[in-house]
Parts: C-alpha cells; sequence; structure tokens
C-alpha cells in the first residue's frame, strides 16, 4: 500500500527552524501552545478526509497546517483571506503552521476546501472528534476535571439582513438561510406606558450553540447546535452523554429555569447525577403534595454548591462574542454554523489549555491580528 506523503514544508532548511530559534521567542502565545499540543496525532485522523488518502496524486499540505491556520482566523477573528496574509507575513503565525520564512501560505481557498472536505456526509462527526482530542490531551497533560458540569445555550445572529429577507419572503423568494430561526433571547422587565411593571422578552434571529462547561477545568467539553427557536432542555441528555463517553466525572449537572425539565431530572437522577438544575417558583410554589421533592432539592448541598458555579459559563460565552467574533454567523445554514461553534470552542478551549499548563494568559488578550 502506498504511503501517506505531504508538500515539503521547508522546516528543515536554513529559513525554517534554524532562523525561527533565533527570533521566535519560546515563551510567545503561539509558540507555548504549539509546544503543548501533540499536533501530528491529528494529522492520522483528518488524513482519511482527503481524497486519495495522502497517498495517490499531487502530495498534499499536511492537515495539520490547514487546522492551525483555521485556528488563526478564529483566533483573532479574521477572516480566510486575511488568515493567508497572517501566515504569509508574520514570523511567528509561520512559525506555529509550520512553514519555512520562504514557503508561501495554503491560499484562502484551500482552507474552505478543508472545511468542506471534513463535512463527510453532510455530518460535524470530524470536529467532534477534534473536540474530543482536545479534551483527551488535556487529561493526558494531568488536568484534572471536576464532576461538575454547569449546561447553558448561547444565540448566535445569522448572517442575514432581515428586513430584506422577509422582502424576499413576501415575494415567495426563499429566505436567505433557511435553516435560521427565531428565537428568545432573554426576557426582563421593563415599566410600560401605565407605569407598570411587564416583561417584555427579546427575540433574535439565527441559531443557538448549546455547551457543557466543566466547572473545575474552564474546558468546554461537549457541544450541539440548533436553529435558534429550539428548546434548550432538549438538549441536556445529548450534552451529558458525550461528556460520560468522554470520561468525564459527572455527578452533578447545573443548568438554569430553561432545562427545567422533569425529564431532565429524572434523566439525572437515574443515571446516580445530582440535579442542580434551577427550578422554575412554580415547582415550589404550587398547593398539592407533590412539591415535597421540589423543596428538599432545593434544600441540598449539591443543588446549592451547583448554582453557585453556573456563572462560570458566562464569560465563555463574553470571550466567543467580544474575541473571536461568535455573535454573528459567519457562514450560511445550520451545519456551517457548526463548524463555525466547533472551531470557535476549540480555540478557546486551546487557550484555557496554555493558561492551565503554562500560566501564561496572554492569549487573552490576543484579540487582535498581530500583523496589519
Amino acid at each position: 500500500m502506498a504511503q501517506e506523503r505531504f508538500r515539503l514544508t521547508g522546516q528543515q532548511s536554513f529559513f525554517g527552524r534554524w532562523v525561527y530559534d533565533r527570533i521566535v521567542p519560546k515563551d510567545h502565545f503561539l509558540m507555548q501552545l504549539d509546544g503543548i499540543i501533540p499536533w501530528q496525532r491529528f494529522a492520522k485522523k483528518l488524513v482519511r478526509y482527503y481524497q486519495g488518502k495522502a497517498r495517490y496524486g499531487p502530495a498534499p499540505y499536511n492537515p495539520v497546517i490547514i487546522l492551525k491556520m483555521l485556528l488563526l482566523s478564529f483566533l483573532y477573528n479574521i477572516s480566510e483571506r486575511q488568515t493567508e496574509d497572517l501566515v504569509n507575513f508574520n514570523l511567528v503565525a509561520k512559525c506555529l503552521v509550520g512553514l519555512a520564512v520562504d514557503e508561501p501560505a495554503p491560499d484562502h481557498s484551500t482552507l474552505s476546501l478543508f472545511k468542506a472536505g471534513l463535512l463527510e456526509n453532510k455530518k460535524t462527526t470530524a470536529f467532534e472528534m477534534l473536540l474530543q482530542e482536545i479534551i483527551a490531551i488535556a487529561k493526558e497533560q494531568a488536568i484534572v476535571f471536576g464532576s461538575l458540569q454547569v449546561l447553558d445555550s448561547v444565540h448566535v445572529i445569522a448572517d442575514v439582513n432581515v428586513p430584506k429577507d422577509e422582502g424576499r419572503k413576501s415575494k415567495g423568494q426563499t429566505p436567505h438561510d433557511p435553516d435560521a430561526a427565531w428565537g428568545a433571547k432573554h426576557t426582563k422587565k421593563v415599566r410600560d406606558q401605565q407605569g407598570k411593571i411587564v416583561k417584555q422578552t427579546e427575540y433574535f434571529y439565527g441559531y443557538k450553540q448549546h455547551v457543557s462547561l466543566n466547572a473545575a477545568t474552564g474546558l468546554i467539553t461537549s457541544v450541539t447546535h440548533t436553529a435558534g427557536n429550539a428548546y434548550d432542555g432538549h438538549e441536556l441528555p445529548t450534552l451529558v452523554k458525550s461528556d460520560v463517553a468522554q470520561g468525564i466525572p459527572v455527578e452533578s449537572v447545573t443548568a438554569d429555569k430553561a432545562y427545567d425539565d422533569g425529564e431532565n431530572h429524572e434523566f439525572l437522577w437515574s443515571n446516580n447525577m445530582h440535579s442542580a438544575i434551577r427550578l422554575n417558583d412554580y415547582r415550589t410554589d404550587k398547593k398539592d403534595d407533590n412539591k415535597g421533592i421540589w423543596i428538599e432539592l432545593k434544600q441540598s448541598p449539591e443543588y446549592r454548591a451547583g448554582l453557585k458555579e453556573r456563572y462560570k459559563v458566562e464569560p465563555k460565552f463574553g470571550e466567543g462574542k467580544e474575541q473571536h467574533g461568535f455573535q454573528r454567523c459567519r457562514y450560511i445554514g445550520l451545519l456551517r454554523f457548526a463548524v463555525q461553534g466547533f472551531l470557535t470552542v476549540l480555540t478557546m478551549n486551546l487557550k484555557r489549555l496554555v493558561v492551565l499548563i503554562t500560566g501564561n494568559d496572554s492569549g487573552r488578550r490576543m484579540a487582535a491580528p498581530i500583523a496589519a
């Protein structure tokens, strides 16, 4: 059988490691990231998505090179065209990617084709594998995962001009993004014209990412993606099952009232887990004999401890929106939104790993490109 072979990168030449070792500081965030991740283990897992499996036809780029470029795109919230320029003209970025100084970067169309190639049979299995592999690497680096998982969802606005889209639909044309949907962002109390305090719901048009975050490590361990109108509570079993399958020692799960569903509580209890899902008031305020179980739950130490940790997911959502462009979709369609979601989470998890392993938190401040 033919052996896998990749395009030469010049790393062993004068313009490769010899130059970088003398110019690029070892404590730079990107160099620390490069050092703690065994990147080549991804090559074997990703090359299967290449046509010819890197055994036949012209030698392709090592998939790790393309993966690193995509992560740079999301780290700095820049387009794939800008990422091509970044890698071409910035020494640190080029060193991370693994190209010699005089080697041109893969062009932006290569990045797009790579992403499309990973969506085998219109599924995100490859991206799920990447996330699970990062969690596995964290364990190998002696990162200790705690027993509490925090579940929540974040809304992301579709890349759609809504007024124009409404005009299209009124003319019988298909919507610009047929997978996007209206969803409730949040409800707040406001005063109406009569001065009465009323509840007002704010809506958005787009998608949701549902996450499970390990409270002890700050790493996102599992994600799902849905249209904006999806019910958050339905995602809990899928997320928790994914965590358990990865060996996360889940003992308690906390979430907000959107997950307060009898089936979710029963799912956790039947799997010997504690529920720290914030209860809706009607659970304990109702006047019948069935509220005893809910009163007992609210008084349990696991419930109270879980709710105290629930806040930890909010800064992660803020990081994604403020630093990595996750307030708005890059692409059209649920499947491509999921690609954006996975790459955003991978980027944030890698930043977090650098902090956990080296103590260097400079990655948190690197929201802007390092090249003009």
